[in-house]
């Protein structure tokens, strides 16, 4: 993907490359698929008769090209393959891929109402999901897919290396709703094998925009120093970082005031630590002792009194 930040940041460059965002094969230009059909074409008007050329085309041919049509409007297209049309093709992307967004999500509201005729009005009439998802903002990790939870079974929040700090009142405001107000039961923080955000974090050059935010991973790295440089393979060191990362992202959540308060009144949330792999798909839990770890962190950050 080759959106630019400012200050001539590019995102590809800062969080991971264009790898995951590369369309997978060779597909034929778009411009070819969405133009007219061959099959309509005529080298030259004037060799048929006016009233031939006013034959409606048979269904075998109008079916070959309706079906072209939807080939073409269903595929997704990487930006190198955009940027090479004309700008009417752009834009005649940017509109099927649109609508394809509200295809989609009137097929998925047919088929709830047809599973069960009141999916609406349950979801209607308010939430209460047992979970607080913390995660990455990585594209490729739906996480109520990957944990098999549905519509109002899990609050979620999401930013750039699945962080958790103090002065953003994003996250934090996050974590006091889903606590105080919605009374979830665990918390999770998970992150993924290959983030991109972690990546950038371990390369030693200026990312402009993201420096601060970044900041908050190599303060990991220097917590744990000692044994991320023990690591020789760049690969292991990377994947430890990964789960450091959400170990102590899970020990920020545990700091705060409406963690501790909601455990002492009423045994939960429970705070865990997960990392997602794209290999095998799978959730690595990372046994987390929170009842060690809330002991731990009270004796300089207990809030609740």
């Amino acid at each position: 993907m080759r959106q630019v930040l400012g200050f001539g940041l590019k995102w590809d460059a800062a969080v991971g490359g264009a790898g995951p965002f590369k369309a997978s094969g060779t597909a034929r230009s778009f411009s070819l698929a969405a133009s007219s059909p061959q099959l309509f074409k005529q080298s030259s008007p004037a060799r048929f008769p006016r009233k031939q050329r006013l034959f409606a085309p048979s269904p075998t041919v109008v079916s070959s090209s309706l079906q072209r049509r939807r080939n073409c409007s269903s595929r997704t297209m990487s930006s190198e393959e955009l940027d090479k049309q004309p700008p009417h093709e752009v834009k005649k992307y940017l509109q099927q891929s649109h609508d394809r967004i509200f295809e989609s999500n009137k097929k998925w509201a047919e088929e709830q109402k047809a599973k069960n005729p009141e999916f609406f009005t349950h979801l209607n009439a308010g939430q209460s999901p047992e979970y607080l998802w913390i995660g990455c903002s990585d594209s490729r990790i739906p996480a109520e897919a990957i944990t098999g939870l549905g519509p109002g079974e899990m609050f979620i929040h999401r930013n750039i290396a699945n962080l958790v700090c103090s002065t953003d009142l994003n996250v934090m405001s996050v974590v006091n709703y889903a606590v105080r107000h919605l009374h979830v039961k665990h918390i999770v923080v998970c992150g993924h094998y290959g983030c991109g955000g972690v990546k950038a974090a371990m390369t030693p050059q200026d990312l402009g925009l993201l420096n601060p935010w970044l900041r908050n991973i190599r303060d990991v790295y220097r917590l744990h120093e000692a044994e991320l440089d023990s690591i020789k393979d760049e690969e292991g060191k990377y994947n430890r970082l990964v789960e450091l990362n959400v170990v102590e992202q899970a020990r920020n959540i545990i700091k705060t005031a409406a963690i501790q308060q909601s455990y002492a009144k009423s045994g939960y949330p429970i705070v865990h630590g997960w990392v997602f792999g794209f290999k095998d798909g799978l959730l690595k839990d990372l046994e987390i002792d929170f009842e060690g770890q809330l002991k731990d962190i009270q004796k300089i950050y207990n809030l609740t009194s």
